[in-house]
């Protein structure tokens, strides 16, 4: 396979997958540079061919572009979704070594995640736009929304529909952006992992400070996060990860998520605040605060 690199001046990349048995490999065998009124165009008209959604995804620390690109590939096709993805790929330096140069790219690439979902956001479709921040992408994603609400752009953030995944962010930090992103409808869901063991790394490099996607389900801290947030915060610690990290299981979330919907499995309203607790089938073990007991497998 050949490297696809993405442009030096970050206009839209869209990426082609084919080539030997797409049917069972990720396999990119082209690749087309869009200027934005194309990027916008293309956009809408994959909207109007059935589109249920737009889906744009942001990757976390020691990810490089083409682990990115195959990382939202493997998440649309698990969770089945019909939906344009779009991935925001912000300059990684793609090892593990790299995480404070990591952390000044995410600030770097702030304005431009602004600038996409703005653009999203506007386009001349009503349906939402859901975004999903995994790792330390979930910091830029918060900071992009931290941003749009001091900007005033209500407008922008109530067509966005937000999750993050394994959160790679101080928990004060996070308190302190929620405070001013405000309630979202809705809410925002975060996915908490007690054994990821990439961000037991990151805590350590952060001089012990713990990170959200650590949090359990039972901490009276998390839950007053929650309370207060009016947000979901979802312990998925018992479902299987691919990666010998722990550091994936959103991808399964979401496939099984999608799964239970199409099947009619999901039961009452899975969109309210709360912090829940997964068996390993998917189901709630505890809600410590709403008391609903539903099948919860991925994102809305």
């Amino acid at each position: 396979m050949q490297e696809v690199r993405p442009p030096a001046d970050g206009r839209p990349v869209s990426i082609i997958a084919g080539d030997n048995d797409p049917s069972e490999d990720f396999i990119t065998v082209g690749r087309h540079e869009l200027d934005r009124g194309t990027f916008e165009e293309t956009v809408n008209r994959m909207q109007k061919a059935g589109a249920d959604t737009i889906v744009v995804f942001v990757h976390g620390y020691n990810s490089s572009y083409q682990e990115a690109v195959f990382q939202l590939a493997r998440l649309s096709i698990d969770a089945d979704a019909r939906a344009v993805p779009i991935l925001f790929s912000w300059p990684s330096q793609a090892r593990i070594t790299g995480y404070i140069a990591d952390r000044d790219s995410t600030t770097y690439a702030r304005d431009d995640l602004v600038q996409l979902l703005t653009m999203v956001g506007r386009s001349r479709s009503k349906q939402r736009v859901a975004v999903i921040g995994h790792s330390m992408g979930a910091w830029l994603v918060m900071e992009a929304l931290r941003q749009l609400r001091l900007q005033g752009r209500d407008d922008i953030i109530a067509r966005l529909q937000v999750g993050l995944a394994a959160p790679d962010i101080d928990v004060d930090v996070f308190r302190a952006q929620a405070a001013v992103v405000g309630r979202l409808s809705p809410p925002l869901t975060v996915l908490v992992s007690a054994d990821d063991r990439a961000l037991a790394a990151s805590s350590r490099l952060a001089g012990g400070k713990p990170r959200l996607g650590l949090a359990r389900a039972d901490d009276p801290v998390i839950q007053d996060i929650a309370r207060q947030g009016g947000m979901r915060i979802i312990d998925i610690t018992t479902l299987p990860a691919s990666d010998a990290f722990n550091h994936d299981r959103f991808i399964t979330f979401a496939a099984r998520y999608s799964a239970a919907a199409r099947g009619g499995q999901l039961v009452g309203d899975v969109r309210q605040a709360g912090v829940y607790l997964l068996d390993t089938t998917g189901h709630i073990l505890s809600a410590p605060f709403n008391q609903t007991a539903e099948i919860i497998a991925g994102m809305p």
